[in-house]
């Protein structure tokens, strides 16, 4: 299991609070000092089933000077989007949490973070 975090982030402390709580085993990603990839975010939004605006933190200043809220949200756009996303991480909602199984959820609450905890 691998966590995209931002320390800063109280859903982020949250998370991973849940995860020891429970023994989980995982791997952290500062997705801000570790930027994922056009591809790596293509595969996330894959593993969510969203799309690339689904994800995107849109009260984000460079949102507001990207113009993000004008931005058409359909497949022929999907491109621009993850090209934001990709340049701008600070843009990617966290934390997003991979679960072993393939799954993957945007652990902004703690249902959603138990939701990819393994059965035990």
């Amino acid at each position: 299991m691998e966590i995209w975090i931002n320390p800063a982030c109280s859903k982020c402390r949250s998370a991973l609070s849940i995860l020891d709580a429970e023994a989980a085993g995982y791997t952290v990603r500062r997705y801000l000092d570790d930027p994922p990839s056009e591809a790596e975010i293509r595969a996330i939004l894959d593993r969510l089933g969203l799309e690339a605006w689904d994800i995107t933190r849109t009260g984000e200043s460079v949102a507001a000077e990207l113009g993000l809220s004008g931005w058409p949200r359909e497949p022929d756009h999907r491109d621009r989007w993850i090209a934001a996303l990709a340049e701008h991480p600070i843009l990617i909602q966290r934390p997003i949490i991979t679960a072993d199984d393939g799954t993957a959820v945007v652990g902004r609450s703690e249902e959603a973070v138990r939701s990819v905890l393994p059965p035990g």
